[in-house]
């Protein structure tokens, strides 16, 4: 126990606010259980790092604790959350919930018990916490903290600190707000650098390694989370590794069961299960069509990489990238918080009411003149007019 409280302090002390998720300020912190979800490497140990640190400073009421580290081989989570309530304690920060057996029913019987101990878990295996929502969806409030928005790369690589824009806000009032935004800043070239690589906020250390790294964390997914979870065996794990790869190089990809079937080697069922759970992964990011059926093995019209971090890692696929990493940035951004489905009469409607075409900054309005709540959004301009917006600026949703 004096060893995770040490290590604690250490992680603690060692916490900075120069940057902070959007997150941090969205969750409802009074609540008693808290699970956050989110893919290796987006930011959510670091941010109960910061919740713990601005709401408990250096008291002992509050601890940081992983659940990989070897005190937890030795002794059961319910005993140390009974322990640390008997000390004085009243808030456990636990991370990588996912690598201690049979977490999410402790965690329960934790929260069942001590009504006024406070419970915010987090795993690097986003699965994992999806497995937990039947043990845990009436008690826990789970959020996703979702990979980083254009202008929180601004905010991280230049210290440009600008305002969250809502969508309503932007197709209302897109004109006046990318004027200010590039009043004093040279935008293009830093979204340019920002799709590349700037999804995700190591990309502060990388040093060069930032699509190994990244890679290596997609390994893990496919090799160890989604066995686990999916109770896939290994050479079910190779035709995953295939279908991630045959989906890699055919983004936007048309969603054709049948013929996935026949590349992969699996069938329909599986697919379909398969595609469920590389979404819940957030290695793909899978799109219904508007009014189709939400059926767990119903597929979807579209699938494209999660980012397009994921695309320039992933994608050998030279033909049409850019109109590919164009709407692979649109749909990740716009996941986050809303309602994406394809279209039938343009790419996207947007939850049930903004209809959205995505292009270079030709791009023209044949397709939707006569549709209402209709925009494009463009590629390489600075500034739109009309119901012609900013590509680059739906990076300022949150």
């Amino acid at each position: 126990m004096e060893n995770l409280i040490r290590y604690s302090q250490i992680r603690v002390d060692r916490t900075s606010f120069d940057f902070t998720r959007y997150l941090l300020n969205d969750i409802e912190w009074d609540d008693q259980l808290i699970g956050i979800r989110g893919f290796r490497g987006v930011g959510k140990t670091t941010m109960m790092l910061q919740r713990l640190k601005r709401e408990y400073g250096d008291s002992m009421k509050a601890i940081y604790v992983t659940l990989d580290d070897f005190y937890f081989t030795k002794n059961r989570l319910f005993d140390f959350a009974e322990k640390f309530y008997l000390m004085g304690g009243r808030a456990i920060f636990m991370d990588e919930v996912h690598r201690y057996p049979n977490w999410s029913q402790e965690i329960k019987n934790i929260y069942d018990l001590y009504e006024d101990l406070k419970i915010v878990f987090s795993s690097s295996s986003a699965l994992q916490l999806h497995k937990a929502d039947g043990d845990l969806s009436r008690r826990a409030a789970m959020y996703n903290l979702h990979e980083l928005s254009f202008r929180e790369y601004l905010e991280l690589s230049e210290n440009i600190i600008l305002p969250v824009y809502s969508l309503e806000n932007i197709t209302n009032n897109h004109i006046n707000i990318a004027n200010k935004i590039i009043a004093n800043n040279t935008i293009i070239p830093l979204f340019k650098k920002y799709l590349k690589e700037g999804l995700y906020p190591f990309f502060k250390v990388a040093k060069g390694n930032y699509y190994d790294r990244l890679l290596t964390m997609i390994n893990v997914v496919i090799e160890s989370d989604l066995l686990i979870f999916d109770n896939i065996n290994i050479q079910t794990v190779y035709k995953l590794r295939r279908l991630v790869a045959v989906l890699s190089d055919s983004v936007p990809f048309k969603v054709n069961i049948s013929s996935l079937s026949r590349d992969v080697g699996l069938s329909r069922d599986v697919i379909l299960k398969l595609i469920k759970s590389i979404d819940r992964a957030n290695i793909v990011n899978a799109i219904m069509m508007q009014g189709s059926a939400m059926g767990y093995l119903t597929k979807p019209d579209k699938l494209y990489l999660n980012n397009t971090s994921l695309l320039y890692a992933l994608n050998s696929n030279v033909r049409n990238f850019e109109g590919t990493l164009r709407e692979t940035f649109f749909v990740n951004q716009l996941k986050q918080g809303h309602k994406v489905f394809s279209s039938k009469k343009a790419d996207f409607i947007i939850n049930d009411k903004f209809t959205f075409e995505i292009g270079g900054q030709s791009k023209g309005f044949k397709q939707i003149e006569k549709i209402d709540n209709s925009f494009i959004c463009a590629d390489n301009i600075e500034v739109g007019y009309g119901n012609k917006i900013p590509l680059w600026l739906m990076g300022f949703l949150y």
